[in-house]
């Protein structure tokens, strides 16, 4: 359900979610379920990265694979039927010490004695010259989002984990050829997607390779790269650019109020604990983990419980 923007006048929440992402979501499911007065916050629609990825065969349940919107929707409708509200505002600053914490939203402030922190990562760019001049002109870093603009094209997907090898594969479905360029001389991607990878015909392995510069006129034409063994360099010609090299945390609005990692990260303990009284910290957005829906689903479910722990000692 959509929460209206003047409830949360004068009011103080026992817990508020920032992010609508795996984690955040179940956090959600059990504060709601367990009768908090809790309220999510997320600034685009629920179900963060996840929403763009095309089938999920990894996560238990679906021995046949969910696409990552099904999955999503799922669990928000599962979280607002025990009761989660949303609001779908963005947090743009915090002050997260004392017993009862602020968040400044682009709509008001919204008070809380308890916070958990989900609002996941973004893709990492790879600052080189072309990248920001082409970027929805032929570079993207979402394949599900933009594979049928790219129709009997030919594209090059840089990166060698898990995410490129998937949207490689995915976009296999329109791109008549796709380079996979890496840095490496083998992929970071696991067994089963790299078997699946080498094994398709339209998808070519560029290795120990570095991109440079991004060419073009109003679209994309060619991808410089080098070679980072010989230091040769040449030029690939392709009409997208893919990019998946990592991500970097949604932590720009906690204003240096918290303990972070030399990447920006958020440091937890096992309690998914930060190093503030009352906040933690859950999925994509935190120092631990593998990055996975499973992980930050468990990982939700885990602050929601010590949260709820913190405000009963706070009770008492």
């Amino acid at each position: 359900m959509l929460f209206k923007k003047d409830a949360m006048r004068g009011h103080t929440y026992d817990l508020v979610i920032v992010g609508g992402g795996p984690a955040g979501l179940t956090a959600g499911l059990y504060a709601a379920r367990d009768k908090l007065d809790v309220v999510l916050v997320e600034k685009f629609g629920p179900g963060g990265q996840v929403l763009n990825t095309d089938s999920v065969e990894n996560y238990p349940g679906f021995p046949d694979g969910i696409s990552g919107f099904e999955l999503m929707d799922s669990m928000k409708t599962q979280a607002e039927k025990f009761g989660l509200r949303i609001m779908n505002h963005e947090v743009q600053g915090v002050d997260l010490h004392g017993q009862e914490k602020s968040l400044v939203l682009d709509s008001g402030l919204l008070k809380t004695r308890c916070v958990i922190l989900a609002p996941g990562a973004q893709p990492r760019k790879l600052e080189i010259e072309g990248e920001s001049q082409f970027q929805g002109k032929g570079v993207s870093y979402c394949g599900t989002c933009d594979g049928p603009f790219f129709r009997d094209a030919s594209v090059a997907v840089i990166g060698g984990g898990d995410t490129a090898v998937e949207e490689a594969l995915f976009l296999t479905r329109f791109a008549k050829q796709v380079h996979i360029v890496h840095r490496r001389d083998e992929l970071r991607a696991t067994k089963i997607l790299q078997d699946r990878a080498f094994a398709n015909e339209q998808i070519r392995f560029v290795w120990d390779t570095l991109p440079i510069k991004i060419e073009g006129e109003k679209g994309v034409k060619a991808l410089l790269v080098k070679n980072v063994k010989s230091g040769e360099t040449s030029s690939l010609g392709v009409d997208g650019v893919f990019i998946f090299v990592g991500t970097r945390p949604a932590t720009e609005f906690l204003n240096s109020e918290i303990e972070l990692d030399e990447q920006g990260f958020i440091k937890v303990n096992r309690r998914q604990e930060t190093s503030i009284p009352g906040v933690f910290a859950a999925g994509d957005v935190t120092s631990e983990g593998f990055r996975q829906i499973s992980t930050a689903v468990g990982e939700g479910a885990a602050a929601a419980l010590h949260a709820e722990n913190y405000l009963e000692k706070m009770k008492h």
